[in-house]
């Protein structure tokens, strides 16, 4: 049971990480804070020492939940390889999920932070990392179960799909256009089922 306190800040990160994701940091002024949540300027603070810290919460919120629903479409199989096909299977209907969201937490965030703010930044590399290293784990455990290529250097992979997947990201949100989204799914299941199954 969350506490009064931990239910404020759970209530200002909620509702001001849709802000901050479509805004941008800098452009998310404490006002837009006070007016989302309805509350004073001393209740922001008196749970948050700063709006980057507030900033972080609200990103990495946003990240746990988007970690979370693509870990929980990959429990649909336990092969490895059929993970992979589950990762491009979540990406197909990623635009409809970030639309609520005002586009993708990772790429919002590393683009507004780049020049902008070092530890927000930082947070964005930690979270491509992370999703990398997750393709790279399916694909290494794939290798391990003679599902994949033995000779396959598993990060350059990891890293190409992602690659591949975040272009498509920014091209469907910038042309608003979800076709560019599943024409680069198709072409990730082809460089599976071809460049990479055994």
């Amino acid at each position: 049971m969350l506490t009064k306190a931990e239910q404020t800040a759970e209530f200002i990160i909620q509702t001001v990480a849709p802000i901050f994701n479509k805004n941008g940091y800098a452009a998310t002024s404490l006002s837009d804070i006070t007016k989302a949540t309805g509350l004073t300027k001393g209740a922001i603070y008196g749970n948050f020492k700063s709006k980057e810290e507030l900033a972080i919460a609200a990103f990495r919120m946003t990240e746990r939940n988007m970690l979370k629903r693509i870990a929980d479409h990959q429990s649909l199989s336990d092969s490895p390889i059929e993970k992979l096909f589950l990762v491009t299977d979540f990406y197909r209907n990623y635009y409809n999920y970030t639309q609520e969201l005002g586009g993708c937490p990772v790429i919002n965030m590393s683009i507004d932070s780049k020049y902008q703010n070092d530890v927000l930044f930082q947070y964005a590399q930690f979270s491509i990392d992370k999703i990398q290293n997750n393709l790279a784990r399916l694909i290494d455990a794939g290798k391990k179960l003679g599902e994949i290529k033995p000779d396959i250097d598993v990060m350059q992979y990891a890293k190409r799909l992602y690659t591949m997947i975040t272009g498509a990201i920014f091209m469907t949100h910038t042309m608003d256009d979800n076709s560019y989204m599943i024409d680069t799914m198709d072409q990730i299941d082809q460089m599976i089922q071809t460049q990479l199954k055994l």
